[in-house]
């Protein structure tokens, strides 16, 4: 994909769409993270970082990097965005932190013959309501990283915070709102962070940058010659665009280093300048984070969805689809999902993340998938699941198909419930109407379709020796999977 413009006027978003967000579970899960978290204005976090980054002056490219897993479920999350925005996806096939995935995007931008383009680096995860106070600071750190400084966005602390890094700000660079970065802090202890937030002459790092993709590249070479070498090298190896996705390659880029940009490049540079942005701004890094933004009832409880408290103070209710009833209880993080239910002191919300890690090591499901999982062609739900027995709610969108698979392990049994049916077993090819059922034998080739303009709704039972989700032998697939 080539895309030309004028590079003193370029302005590409470039949104991280990484973060594994395990202080959120079980809202946040290893496959629909943090960024994927849906608001109460039905928007996402990620939604809201493409609406508030895909107005600003001189864009018309925005770059998303993220997991390839993750492809189908943003490309979902952007339909509908306002604007004629042109969308270029590189993805990555393994998490190596934020220096390889905007070292990707500058080498992106240079191949593509923009190598002044103005590179926004944005993670996917952030909020800030005030729209119009970003877009000033962005101008600002616009003009700064076309002069060729690397530019960082610092917070206004607005208290003692120990789980952020902060930024020392130096005397002004000219007559604009920059400063120079005298020093990088790394998450202080409690006194320290109480006198950085006391002086006035330190930043929050947001995590927000701004440079120039051709002066990131530089800075690149003379701070880790090494790591720039193996980034060029992944690149190279890396084959061109299949429309607006381009893949990374796997074998070289698994063998990057696990780095931030902070620690790559930002640190060790000596030309670094700092914008200190006007605006609020939350990470949503734990739920006492994401508590905040609930209005609180006279004994400073907050709650999302069904609740009943009594004599209950400062807890943060969330309930999915059940009523949640809370007596006599002070301080606590209730978060009700279908399939998982986090009971937490607010003191502790840290913590969450060990109850992941637990999770992952016991290889429980409830670390990585929601009941209801998205699909590139819809969603299913587990309903109910036993010893060699497995219920699903399958959703197939208009115009959509699922693979031409088999299973070696199991039968399928299908009920259409709404919506119209195309299937296609072994050599025959016929349609199924709501209130008729099919069945799949095990070992048979078939493939299933909705060629009507409303949701296909199914109830699929499974049978058999295994029931796993591993259990299908790919043929064919639109979305190209394999």
């Amino acid at each position: 994909m080539r895309i030309q413009g004028n590079n003193d006027s370029m302005l590409i978003p470039v949104i991280l769409a990484g973060g594994a967000g395990s202080r959120l579970w079980p809202v946040s899960r290893e496959a629909l993270p943090k960024p994927f978290i849906r608001l109460r204005d039905g928007r996402s976090l990620l939604r809201r970082t493409l609406d508030r980054a895909g107005p600003l002056d001189g864009v018309s490219t925005v770059v998303t990097v993220a997991n390839r897993e993750y492809y189908f479920p943003i490309r979902d999350e952007y339909a509908g965005a306002a604007g004629k925005l042109k969308h270029v996806f590189l993805l990555e096939p393994c998490a190596r932190n934020t220096a390889p995935a905007i070292a990707m995007a500058a080498l992106w931008a240079s191949a593509n013959r923009m190598p002044g383009a103005r590179l926004l680096v944005l993670p996917a995860d952030h909020l800030i309501e005030d729209e119009a106070s970003f877009a000033a600071a962005v101008v600002s750190a616009g003009e700064l990283a076309a002069a060729g400084h690397l530019v960082t966005l610092g917070i206004a602390p607005t208290r003692p915070e120990t789980g952020f890094g902060y930024i020392e700000c130096g005397p002004r660079i000219g007559g604009g709102e920059g400063c120079r970065v005298l020093r990088f802090m790394e998450k202080p202890a409690l006194e320290s962070a109480r006198e950085f937030a006391a002086s006035g002459r330190f930043l929050w790092n947001s995590g927000m940058f701004c440079f120039r993709a051709d002066r990131f590249l530089e800075a690149l070479r003379a701070c880790d010659p090494a790591l720039h070498e193996t980034i060029g090298a992944c690149w190279a190896a890396t084959p061109p665009g299949h429309g607006d996705r381009i893949e990374i390659d796997p074998d070289s880029f698994a063998r990057l280093p696990d780095i931030s940009v902070d620690y790559a490049v930002m640190e060790k540079h000596d030309d670094v300048t700092v914008v200190k942005a006007r605006f609020d701004w939350n990470d949503i890094g734990s739920w006492n984070a994401l508590s905040e933004l609930a209005a609180a009832d006279g004994d400073g409880n907050r709650t999302v969805g069904e609740s009943i408290l009594l004599g209950a103070r400062d807890c943060y209710i969330q309930s999915d689809s059940r009523v949640v009833a809370a007596v006599g209880v002070e301080k606590l993080v209730v978060v009700d999902t279908p399939d998982a239910l986090l009971v937490a002191h607010k003191d502790r919300v840290q913590d969450v993340k060990q109850v992941v890690e637990r999770l992952r090591l016991a290889d429980h499901a409830a670390h990585r998938i929601h009941r209801t999982v998205r699909r590139p062609w819809g969603t299913y739900t587990v309903v109910e699941e036993g010893a060699g027995y497995k219920i699903k709610r399958i959703v197939v969108r208009p115009g959509a198909s699922l693979s031409l698979q088999l299973h070696r392990h199991r039968s399928e049994h299908w009920v259409v419930l709404s919506g119209t049916a195309r299937v296609i077993d072994e050599t025959d090819d016929y349609v199924v109407r709501p209130n008729q059922s099919t069945f799949i034998a095990q070992g048979h080739k078939h493939r299933l379709e909705n060629p009507g303009n409303d949701d296909l709704v199914i109830i699929e039972v499974q049978a058999g020796q295994y029931v796993g989700e591993d259990d299908i032998v790919r043929f064919d697939d639109v979305y190209g999977r394999k």
